[in-house]
């Protein structure tokens, strides 16, 4: 029929729908209107032919004389302007004129809409780097002896303790950090100058006497005397008179249990110097100083003792924590500090320099101020003076843990989380106190960046379930922000009242198949998914395909410890995943063991006890499948190159690879070369999350200039993010933190905020990185380039822990640099790239080959592959692919760590040009080429996973 017009019944449908309905067939000219029972109408200035049991609402046709009449309606004289309706046999007959109209424009909600101002075409602007927002986390230095109202040092005990009076402008703090080492036991300038006087005056006294004949008979000549006590009252003066000065001013170490004082920093002794501290030993200037030291401690004792808080306090020694372990096999002595560390105080390799002591303090002493010191914080804390408690215990006692746990208990948690933060103690410690504090945000971001979420809420959950929860939540939206649906749903899990946040989660994990979608699939069981979900999930346990790639042995290993809510379907599918189990050898360390071992086994048994007891009584027990390999494998690419350029590729747990071909854009192709997705954003590289939930697209606009995009591989979506000066970025992050390089130090990016933010920095100043930084989850390397005050410099591989950065390695490179100078390279052409385990490896090339040696704390191991390489092996993680053309192609030696032996060897038939890259992800390690072929094998190279190229199809 053809309806001219359409009445639509909105208190049956609701106005959302009616509105819907209208919109899809609005058009220039059409009319809405209200009729007296609340019915829409809905004129058309041409008809349209449709049926009438398709109509959107009830259909009108135009009647000879121009009225608009439902069917069965009968009204011979209505004229034009009238529509007739039917109600119950009757027909009703409404003037449209005289119908209220409705103004579909209404609807719209335009709140929220940017407006974008149309401009002239022409040439597309360069892109402009955003500048980056500093908020990099300041480590607290709570002053303790402010909170507590305790007075400067006298210029007594500054004296005796060899402190520093605090500059115009010093801080409090500042000159509390620098008293932590423990006593400061110098030779202050006023002893150092009476030394010096006794060496002088003593020889010319002897002179006096020898002129008066007092000691002429004796045959004594003074000459060699004077001569040796000038000289060595000159070299005394050069060794201490200045460094007394300055250790004077600060300088820092401390007092352990047997009097040796723990130098901090780079400070060392000299053998001369350690001899004259001896001597001085033997000269009256001893004595002098020890009744010094006896009667300072016996005041201080006495002011302790009397309650004499505020001169007790002010005048009091700091202590060294006792060190435990055998005594070091050799001590210099000293009457003067080492010179303090001026460099960063962070978490650095042991020097493992000569422990220095001094004679003035042995346990006696520092016994009999432990116990002085641990008596006043009892009293102080009995007394309700809980600051000068705390900073007893912290500052002069080095017990920063019992003072966090004294002012824990009468509930001072921001001082408490503020001390735990800044003397370093656990993260989960430092967390749970800022949650506890009301510093949610805090706690989260210190929470991530040391990995302590499971740690906190376990720890919260003890104290304070309510806390405890609220911290879980925080936790899996922190994962759910940052692409990682997995992590959101493992942290809420637990929790039973936060179950029902984690479906959408669970959907998205789904999407992202492998390994993901088999570990999600047995949660949406556990809540009680339908029957689409248990037919997913047994065809995935039935299904061919590689275990891992599939998601079949992380679907099998997640059943056997979480069951499905109902009976009959957990026990068909426990049946089937031990069926897969046996035929796949395994569980194929989807549990995070080796196959065979004790875990694989008490997996499996964990299946049966809920399985079919027939099928379970006939099963064998898996048995690892056997591989035979007596050779490194060897593969071909694809013999032509591919119509797209490739630049970066991955291999996805789920079997896609994720390409991105520069201007062309980003492709998902298929293991067969089938396009799965395709997104026209440029991208030169690709920056995948760790969890493999989402990646950051970067596209290179010039030299240093980066432009990023994330893209969520559950959704599919694309979103602009920022554009930035970086000279490199690390090829993966965790999902949030973005390791890239700035001024010749390394910058965190936070990526999910509106700006580049930095939230941690390393390195910098005569620190410079060198070529890029190589990352895993673990931890990450970078080779580094430090200058000397001389202009010299050094190179060095720094190997850091992840995510607290705390550093664990510096690997010098004394050999490779001696190399450098004499063949007169510029560092720009230096051949070697640094492994995320901290060793170095480096290319040279020889007459007819070339020689890959890994460098490290071990001894060094070589690799001799026939040809010249084009450059630098390529490197992701602890994976390394050195090129070296063959004839009309590339030939790439591939491997893990030690070059001993290569793992496999790929042939690129007619290419040419730049190196094969490399890039380790989900198991597996794809090489690509730019010619646009991409080849994908195991991490251990014995199966081939992808061979295809790339093309426009």
């Amino acid at each position: 029929m053809n309806a001219a017009g359409f009445v639509f019944d909105v208190p049956l449908i609701g106005a959302a729908e009616a509105a819907d309905r209208v919109l899809g067939l609005w058009c220039d000219g059409a009319r809405l209107r209200e009729l007296p029972d609340g019915r829409w109408l809905l004129t058309l200035p041409e008809p349209v032919r449709m049926r009438a049991d398709r109509a959107p609402g009830l259909p009108l046709e135009r009647t000879g004389h121009g009225a608009l009449a439902a069917c069965g309606a009968s009204g011979g004289a209505a004229g034009p302007g009238q529509l007739l309706l039917v109600d119950a046999d009757l027909t009703i007959t409404h003037v449209m004129d005289e119908l209220p109209e409705v103004d579909p424009s209404d609807w719209l909600q335009l709140t929220g809409l940017t407006l974008h101002r149309p401009s002239p075409l022409g040439v597309a602007p360069a892109p402009e780097a955003v500048p980056v927002e500093e908020s990099v986390p300041t480590a607290p230095r709570p002053d303790l002896r402010a909170a507590a109202g305790i007075r400067p040092t006298s210029d007594r005990a500054r004296r005796l303790t060899a402190e520093e009076p605090p500059a115009p402008g010093d801080t409090a703090t500042g000159a509390r950090s620098r008293r932590r080492g423990g006593p400061q036991i110098a030779v202050d300038p006023r002893t150092a100058k009476v030394i010096i006087a006794l060496m002088i005056v003593l020889p010319l006294v002897l002179v006096v006497l020898y002129g008066l004949g007092l000691i002429a008979d004796r045959g004594f000549d003074p000459g060699g005397v004077v001569v040796a006590a000038a000289v060595a009252g000159a070299v005394y003066g050069l060794l201490f008179g200045r460094r007394a000065g300055e250790d004077g001013s600060g300088g820092t170490a401390g007092t352990s249990a047997g009097g040796a004082v723990t130098p901090r920093g780079r400070a060392g002794r000299s053998w001369l110097g350690d001899r004259l501290a001896r001597l001085t030993l033997r000269t009256p200037a001893a004595h002098l100083l020890h009744q010094r030291h006896v009667r300072y401690l016996r005041e201080l004792t006495r002011a302790f003792e009397q309650h004499r808080w505020d001169d007790a306090l002010r005048d009091a020694l700091p202590l060294a924590s006792r060190q435990s372990g055998a005594a070091p096999a050799r001590a210099w002595l000293t009457l003067s500090l080492p010179k303090r560390f001026t460099g960063p105080l962070r978490a650095t390799p042991a020097t493992g320099g000569p422990t220095v002591t001094t004679p003035f303090h042995g346990p006696t002493a520092h016994a009999h101020l432990t116990e002085l010191y641990r008596g006043a914080a009892e009293r102080l804390e009995r007394q309700g003076r809980i600051d000068e408690a705390a900073f007893v215990l912290a500052d002069l006692l080095d017990a920063p843990a019992e003072a966090v746990a004294l002012l824990e208990r009468h509930d001072r948690l921001a001082p408490a989380a503020e001390l735990a933060e800044g003397r370093e103690l656990p993260a989960d410690q430092v967390v749970r106190l800022w949650w506890r504090a009301g510093e949610h945000e805090r706690a989260v971001r210190t929470a991530h960046r040391r990995g302590a979420f499971a740690a906190a809420v376990d720890r919260l959950a003890a104290t304070d379930p309510r806390a405890a929860r609220a911290l879980r939540a925080a936790w899996a939206e922190h994962c759910r922000a940052a692409g990682d649906r997995l992590g959101a749903v493992e942290a809420a899990w637990p929790d039973a009242e936060l179950r029902p946040s984690i479906a959408a989660d669970l959907r998205d994990a789904v999407a992202l198949g492998g390994p993901v979608r088999g570990r999600a699939l047995p949660y949406l069981l556990a809540l009680g998914a339908g029957e689409a979900t248990r037919a997913l999930a047994r065809a995935v346990l039935d299904g061919d395909g590689d275990p891992h790639t599939t998601g079949r042995s992380a679907l099998a290993a997640a059943l056997a410890d979480l069951p499905a809510a109902d009976e009959a379907t957990d026990r068909e599918l426990t049946t089937a995943a031990a069926r897969a189990a046996v035929r796949d050898g395994g569980f194929g360390g989807a549990h995070g063991g080796g196959p065979g071992d004790a875990a694989e086994k008490a997996l499996f048994d964990r299946l049966l006890r809920r399985a079919d007891p027939l099928t379970a009584a006939d099963l064998a027990r898996p048995r690892p499948l056997p591989r035979l390999r007596t050779t490194a494998p060897a593969y071909t690419a694809a013999d032509r190159p591919g119509t797209l350029p490739v630049l970066d590729a991955a291999l996805l747990a789920s079997g896609s690879l994720l390409v991105a071909c520069g201007q062309a854009g980003v492709r998902l192709l298929a293991p067969d070369g089938r396009t799965r997705a395709r997104w026209d954003t440029p991208a030169d590289r690709l920056v995948l999350a760790d969890h493999g939930g989402s990646a950051l697209l970067v596209a290179d606009h010039g030299p240093e200039l980066r432009g990023f995009a994330h893209l969520d591989l559950a959704t599919r979506a694309v979103r602009p993010w920022t554009t930035l000066r970086a000279r490199t970025v690390a090829a993966s992050f965790d999902g949030r933190h973005l390791l890239a390089e700035d001024g010749g130090g390394i910058v965190v990016l936070d990526t999910l905020t509106p700006r580049p933010t930095v939230v941690w920095r390393e390195l910098g100043g005569d620190e410079r990185l060198l070529f890029g930084i190589t990352r895993t989850p673990d931890g990450c390397a970078a080779v580094v380039r430090s200058q000397l005050p001389d202009r010299s410099f050094f190179l060095e591989v720094w190997r850091w822990d992840l995510p607290g950065w705390e550093l664990r390695g510096r690997l010098r490179m004394d050999e490779l640099l001696a190399d450098l100078m004499s063949r007169a390279l510029p560092e720009e052409l230096l051949d070697f790239a640094a492994l995320a385990d901290g060793s170095l490896l480096s290319a040279e090339p020889e007459t007819d080959r070339t020689v890959l040696r890994w460098s490290c704390d071990r001894p060094t191991a070589e690799l001799r592959v026939d040809g010249h390489a084009l450059s630098a092996p390529a490197t992701d993680g602890d994976h390394w692919a050195l090129t070296v053309p063959e004839g009309t192609g590339l030939r790439v030696h591939a491997g893990t760590g030690r070059p001993s032996a290569p793992a496999l060897s790929l042939l690129f038939p007619d290419a040419s040009g730049p190196r094969i890259g490399v890039r380790r992800h989900a198991d597996a390690v794809t090489y690509w080429h730019r010619s646009g072929r991409v080849l994908a094998t195991s991490a251990d190279g014995t199966a081939l996973l992808a061979n295809l190229r790339v093309t426009t199809g």
